[in-house]
């Protein structure tokens, strides 16, 4: 297991660079930049920030460098390269929207309330998702079964973001229970992590209910029960962890989207999270603010996923890692 794990946080290198490689090249491709905008800024300040920033420098090639025969300097001359060693050493650029404030620094504050949104989310979406999905499979073909079911493909099929504006009409404008937005104590934890864990918890109850089902039919079940066990024993002690491999299974990619699905849901309650730093990023043209957050997705995602992995070996030892 140590080998695997090893060989696939060796991995995490050669696909960091590629996504770092395409987070760099893909926002430059988009006509614009970080200091345009409706109105104009006088061409001596823009090009005296540009030149401050290295955008005065050619993006990935220097064709002047390279006609004067210096080809080492035609690729260190370059935004690409200037931005690349600064990732090297940990350093992921100056933010040019928030101007006294790096992108470190920027995602350092916001990473806490990120996973702490992401937390509660996916806890959310196990107690529900896994409990209605147990129910559901004990009470098989009877209306419990049927009412878990219609409320699950209902949660599939309703977006977050459609969820999110009728938590806030029937939550804070109607009854006047909860807050509208902001980040601050656990009421206004409450509507946000429920509107990003609710798709969640509707995949993980139908996933749930088919491998329990399946676990269910098998003959070990059937002796537990022919000793008597009492149901609650058999379903708890002897179904339910076998029935959980494919759940830990999904919980990689689970945790991952809901790290980036929080990029609406942020947006929606004005919380100062991960999500809410991209789009406004993305809407500024701050390069270096949607690359530090599309790399910090993508280490997540790749970690998420390994977890999963190996959380499978512990409750399935049938399960190997190769």
């Amino acid at each position: 297991m140590v080998t695997y794990i090893i060989k696939r946080l060796l991995w995490l290198v050669p696909v960091l660079f590629i996504i770092a490689t395409l987070s760099f090249v893909l926002p430059r491709a988009v006509p614009g930049g970080p200091f345009s905008g409706e109105k104009d800024m006088p061409p001596e300040i823009k090009e005296n920030l540009e030149r401050k920033y290295h955008l005065d420098k050619p993006v990935l090639l220097n064709g002047t460098e390279l006609r004067k025969l210096h080809p080492i300097r035609a690729l260190t001359d370059t935004q690409y390269f200037i931005y690349m060693k600064s990732l090297l050493h940990g350093d992921l650029g100056p933010s040019f929207k928030y101007r006294d404030r790096s992108v470190n620094e920027i995602l350092a504050q916001a990473l806490p309330i990120s996973m702490t949104l992401g937390t509660l989310a996916m806890t959310f979406a196990l107690i529900v998702g896994v409990s209605a999905g147990v129910l559901a499979a004990v009470r098989r073909n009877s209306w419990v079964d049927y009412a878990v079911m219609t409320l699950a493909m209902t949660g599939v099929c309703i977006p977050n973001f459609v969820l999110g504006v009728l938590l806030l009409m029937v939550f804070s404008f109607q009854l006047q229970w909860l807050p509208v937005a902001g980040w601050g104590g656990f009421p206004h934890m409450i509507m946000p992590a429920v509107c990003l864990g609710a798709p969640y918890a509707a995949y993980l109850a139908r996933l749930t209910r088919g491998s329990m089902l399946e676990v269910i039919n098998q003959d070990y079940i059937r002796t537990a029960k022919a000793k008597g066990l009492s149901p609650r024993v058999t379903i708890l002690h002897h179904a339910l962890r076998n029935g959980m491999v494919p759940v830990v299974a999904f919980l990689g990619p689970a945790m991952a989207g809901v790290l980036t699905g929080s990029l609406v849901v942020e947006k929606i309650f004005a919380i100062a999270g991960i999500g809410s730093h991209f789009v406004n990023g993305a809407l500024n043209r701050d390069y270096t603010l949607v690359m530090g957050t599309v790399l910090v997705y993508s280490l997540f995602l790749v970690l998420f996923n390994l977890a999963s992995d190996v959380a499978q070996t512990f409750i399935d030892p049938r399960v190997k890692l190769e």
